[in-house]
């Protein structure tokens, strides 16, 4: 109970603070305006900015493809037949042949298959 008497208070002081209070404020309105005030002068020329660095030099580019390969030229002509050679010189003789009695042939075996 003595919480509830409390609380009660509390609401109640609450509730009168949330009321609207007149107020006396005092607005007074403007008069009438004035007359435009004169033209100001021009303002004097900026000076003019310094000239900006100049700019670094671009990449190399890329090699370009190679070309595609000609067409074949075209065969030549065939040439001229050449002149016929001289004949030549007859050859000296040969010794005439000796009839031999001491000759001996050998005949070599035949080598074994592999």
């Amino acid at each position: 109970m003595k919480y509830s008497m409390i609380f009660s208070a509390v609401v109640m002081a609450l509730a009168l603070s949330a009321c609207d209070r007149p107020s006396t404020t005092v607005v007074t309105p403007p008069g009438p305006a004035g007359a435009a005030g004169a033209t100001g002068a021009t303002g004097a020329t900026g000076a003019q900015a310094e000239k900006g660095a100049t700019g670094n030099t671009g990449a190399t580019g890329y090699t370009g493809a190679t070309g595609a390969t000609g067409n074949t030229g075209a065969t030549g002509n065939t040439g001229n037949t050449g002149a016929t050679g001289d004949t030549g010189d007859t050859g000296a003789q040969g010794q005439r042949g000796r009839t031999g009695g001491d000759t001996v042939i050998v005949v070599p075996p035949a080598s074994p298959a592999r």
